[in-house]
């Protein structure tokens, strides 16, 4: 037991290591989306998420939660701001939009995140980027369009913009918002916090899942259906957030929102694990980019 507590308060200090297993859980929340899409509606698995991911860890945070209330309750705008920003809005407008747009897209479009970051940083609180930060944004976005396009230029230039692809542009401004924010959270334990964020989405996304099982969208029953919303409200709801809060925590929004261009090129390879699809040579060429951006990006600290 000791040595676990030693091993956990170590990792607690590791920002990069907590950020891959982020992405890892959220690459892994996608290929789960995609799998369930046509059993599970897009509002219905959201609620699932957030209500299961609230049941999961009411139970260990409720002490937090008594302690910290008067500090959570004095910052009570902040907190729904974020609970609505980086919990209920950009995981709805996801949802909603890979249900009207290729895979491809989303993911391309989802690549505006980090310099979104940088934009949002700056027009809220001041921040400057360099020269260096900027040349690694873009080249990570550039090994994300490499992967999204297959290494093709022509798929690239002939996807087109629909509905869906602008859902999917506002969830990512929602997140890049969230990111920004975050570390303006009050000082209270990461359990309290996040525990509240969940409750707040649950509560925004609860009408729509009625609405949508009131028009008649269904569960499609099934093993694999009951195993998604498991791991949707266990793997990328607590673990994800927990690592995400705690590695923007250590090393600024900027840093962290540049890990979210790995998510395509780990989605990549757990398709390869889960789905039986095959690497080509171009994602070897995208990874390379991505993760030449990202060392690029954070020695530019």
């Amino acid at each position: 037991m000791i040595a676990l507590r030693a091993l956990a308060a170590r990792l607690w200090q590791q920002p990069y290591l907590l950020l891959s297993i982020t992405i890892l859980t959220w690459a892994g929340n996608s290929i789960v989306g995609r799998a369930v899409r046509d059993s599970i509606p897009p509002m219905t698995l959201t609620a699932c998420r957030w209500v299961g991911a609230s049941l999961v860890v009411m139970p260990f945070a409720m002490h937090h939660i008594r302690r910290d209330w008067p500090v959570l309750k004095a910052h009570w705008r902040m907190v729904l701001l974020l609970g609505l920003l980086g919990v209920a809005a950009f995981n709805t407008f996801l949802y909603l939009g890979v249900h009207y747009t290729t895979a491809s897209n989303a993911l391309l479009i989802q690549a505006s995140t980090p310099p979104l970051i940088l934009i949002i940083g700056w027009m809220l609180n001041g921040e400057r980027t360099t020269t260096q930060r900027l040349f690694g944004t873009l080249l990570s976005m550039a090994g994300v369009g490499v992967v999204v396009a297959q290494g093709s230029l022509q798929t690239l230039l002939h996807m087109k913009l629909n509905m869906g692809d602008i859902l999917v542009l506002i969830a990512s401004i929602a997140w890049a918002s969230y990111t920004v924010l975050l570390p303006r959270r009050p000082d209270v334990h990461p359990l309290a916090f996040l525990t509240v964020t969940f409750l707040i989405a649950a509560a925004c996304v609860a009408p729509l899942a009625a609405w949508e099982i009131a028009e008649g969208a269904r569960i499609v029953w099934s093993p694999g259906a009951v195993g998604a919303i498991a791991y949707v409200a266990l793997v990328p709801s607590v673990i994800g957030y927990i690592c995400y809060t705690r590695g923007v925590a250590l090393v600024g929004s900027a840093v962290s929102g540049q890990f979210i261009n790995a998510m395509p090129l780990v989605g990549a390879f757990l398709a390869v694990l889960l789905l039986g699809e095959k690497l080509a040579l171009y994602h070897f060429i995208g990874m390379a980019m991505i993760l030449a951006g990202i060392v690029w990006f954070t020695r530019g600290r």
